[in-house]
């Protein structure tokens, strides 16, 4: 069964003097978020962007899929610490991204861990939605 989730975002004045805020989203899990440019090209300041918010989403659907994947294959982890960082270029958009996550897998070694992460960075959904990101890295350990 398909599920749809939508967010809601109003943004007033031009690009670089004016701001938004995301006003809804389907679970309201989310509160209401700023943005404006210069927490997209500079500094947060307190302000999100839309490229924090696909890191976010980026983390927490990558640590599933490899949770699935090392659940089927017999050793469901732990735990998954996982960062996801979105590098944006003004003027050309998304020029990078890079996973990292460490992991608390029982009775797995390194190099199956590795070949589990490839694998969910490689079929993630929210991985899949940014393939035409031009340099993508995965920094894939156990822990201890």
């Amino acid at each position: 069964m398909a599920t749809e989730r939508k967010a809601e975002a109003v943004w007033q004045g031009d690009l670089m003097n004016g701001s938004g805020t995301i006003t809804s989203n389907t679970s309201g899990a989310l509160p209401e978020l700023d943005v404006s440019w210069p927490s997209r090209a500079e500094e947060p300041n307190g302000k999100t962007s839309p490229e924090e918010l696909i890191a976010a989403a980026w983390a927490a659907c990558f640590a599933m899929a490899l949770s699935h994947g090392l659940a089927q294959g017999g050793n469901a982890p732990e735990r998954l610490a996982t960062s996801a960082t979105v590098t944006f270029q003004p003027g050309e958009g998304i020029i990078k991204g890079a996973l990292t996550v460490v992991g608390t897998v029982p009775g797995l070694d390194d190099a199956g861990f590795k070949s589990a992460a490839d694998d969910a960075k490689a079929n993630c959904p929210v991985s899949k939605a940014l393939a035409g990101i031009p340099d993508v890295t995965l920094d894939a350990r156990l822990e201890g």
